[in-house]
């Protein structure tokens, strides 16, 4: 990243939301970067030089031998540093304060915190006489450093927020990055306005950047895009694109899992409007014949992966010189795979997108959107010229319906679901509820049921619609629609979709369920 914006550095101690103070971060048009804390020299505080820095919560205890901790140079630069949880811990710990385990005051969760004097870190943050935060740590601060005051306490943290003023440290013992401290990005916006931070990193920067960096990866070599038309790795191929030109092939497979018309969009947005490369990989029969007969949705992820990764290596070998593969991994991908530039979070599950290629595609990965949220991505996408219809998409899974059909796949079962999501959609967009949710789609059940249509008997399948309101595919809400649009939307779908006679709406929220059904 070029020095031609100040950089703000976040030490990174392994908190499960340390993702979510770039986001605020990155909000407040601040460049920052998230580092692990092993990485942290005091080689690397010389060449990163850093306007200010941010001290990660974490699951460690600064008690314990071991613990991670910052260099101590970080306190020499003379630059303002926040402590956030762990982080203020660890400062106080590092500074001549003293941290003790629990006894009594741990927090887990909702708390309130008082002011007890002044401080310009708070400013327009106490409206009244207490603040809500959110506290998740077991150890707390005994005995605060030496130049440090306390400015707010709670009933489990009798130093919530503490400071020295002098030298701009500040330490908070909650987490003002989740959304459950309401006014938390107000504290950050005073902390890089105390910084000097003048909010001039924006999209059109990223932009420039990430360009930069392609054409140093990729060189003279030739990339191969996965092309599937949603946001991630519309975004993706715009910017390598612009960045390498013809050296960039698109590889659009068509794996008979897609929705109604959508092969014939993108690749025709792609081709014909983009002047794009674009290989349309028509590889319905070979999907669905490996995929006939099974019903474990795991297998059928396997089954897909793996054939994907053929195509790909198929069309791979047909370009000579192409030694990239692009993909649209996102942070929330990585994040939720292994901490991000592969710090000490506790790894929480594995994702389909991410770890890399098998050895015998002897590509490498161009992921250029690899430390970007969902809305920095449409956000880019604007800036890239893309259109409204594609940049405003809601996700698709790259397993495609295969997933929207719980139980065995088969294309009388693909045809109807398509045909039902089509009419969903349609009626979401009529009703001006497009942009405000998330993700929506139709799921055909594993189920027949018997019905009754004019005079006659149906015995035909069952669907599930599901909608979800989220920020980042973390967490999601179900979309609270009304009686009159569930009943409308069922009254059209059993009217114009053969082979549907009863439609439910899916009311689960993730956790504790996922967003897809399989």
């Amino acid at each position: 990243m070029s020095h031609a914006h100040d950089r703000l550095l976040i030490i990174d101690f392994g908190s499960q939301v340390t993702q979510l103070i770039a986001r605020r971060l990155r909000e407040l048009n601040v460049y920052c970067e998230i580092h692990p804390f092993q990485t942290v020299t005091d080689e690397f505080l010389e060449q990163f030089a850093p306007k200010a820095v941010v001290l990660s919560g974490g699951p460690a205890s600064v008690i314990d031998d071991g613990s991670p901790r910052p260099p101590e140079r970080v306190f020499d630069l003379g630059v303002p540093i926040l402590g956030i949880c762990y982080g203020q811990q660890v400062m106080m710990q590092m500074l001549g304060g003293r941290v003790e385990r629990g006894e009594g005051t741990a927090e887990f969760g909702r708390a309130y915190v008082a002011p007890s004097k002044d401080l310009d870190l708070l400013d327009g943050w106490f409206a009244e006489d207490r603040e809500q935060v959110w506290m998740s740590h077991g150890d707390h601060v005994a005995e605060i450093a030496p130049g440090f005051e306390v400015f707010a306490t709670s009933s489990g943290a009798p130093y919530a927020i503490t400071a020295d003023p002098d030298r701009h440290f500040y330490a908070v013992q909650f987490h003002p990055e989740v959304h459950h401290t309401p006014k938390g990005a107000k504290l950050y916006e005073n902390f890089v306005r105390l910084a000097g931070f003048t909010g001039d990193w924006t999209m059109a920067y990223y932009r420039e950047d990430a360009i930069e960096r392609i054409r140093d990866q990729v060189g003279d070599a030739k990339v191969i895009c996965a092309l599937s038309g949603g946001v991630d790795s519309s975004v993706a191929a715009a910017l390598i694109h612009e960045a390498v030109g013809d050296q960039l092939t698109c590889v659009f497979v068509d794996h008979g899992l897609l929705r109604l018309n959508e092969a014939e969009e993108v690749v025709g947005m792609f081709r014909d409007h983009m002047n794009l490369q674009v290989i349309h990989a028509e590889e319905q029969d070979r999907f669905l014949g490996e995929l006939d007969g099974v019903s474990d949705p795991e297998t059928k992820r396997k089954i897909i992966g793996r054939l994907f990764i053929d195509v790909f290596q198929k069309h791979a070998d047909e370009i000579e010189g192409a030694r990239f593969l692009a993909q649209g991994t996102l942070y929330p991908d990585v994040i939720e795979s292994v901490s991000f530039s592969g710090g000490p979070s506790v790894t929480i599950k594995s994702h389909h997108n991410v770890g890399g290629l098998p050895e015998k595609m002897g590509l490498k990965l161009v992921e250029p959107l690899r430390e970007l949220f969902k809305d920095e991505v449409r956000a880019l996408g604007r800036e890239l010229g893309l259109p409204d219809k594609f940049i405003g998409r809601h996700p698709f899974p790259g397993p495609g319906l295969a997933i929207r059909c719980p139980g065995e796949i088969t294309r009388d079962k693909l045809d109807i679901l398509r045909k039902a999501d089509a009419v969903y959609i349609d009626q979401i967009r009529k009703h001006g509820l497009y942009d405000e949710i998330w993700q929506a789609f139709v799921a055909i059940l594993p189920v027949r049921t018997v019905g009754v249509m004019g005079d006659g008997r149906t015995y035909d399948y069952a669907c599930a619609l599901r909608a979800v309101t989220s920020v980042d595919g973390m967490t999601a809400d179900y979309y609270p629609f009304t009686h009159e649009f569930l009943g409308e939307t069922a009254t059209r779908i059993i009217n114009e979709v053969k082979g549907i006679n009863r439609v439910t709406y899916d009311i689960t929220s993730k956790p504790p369920g996922t967003i897809e059904w399989e």
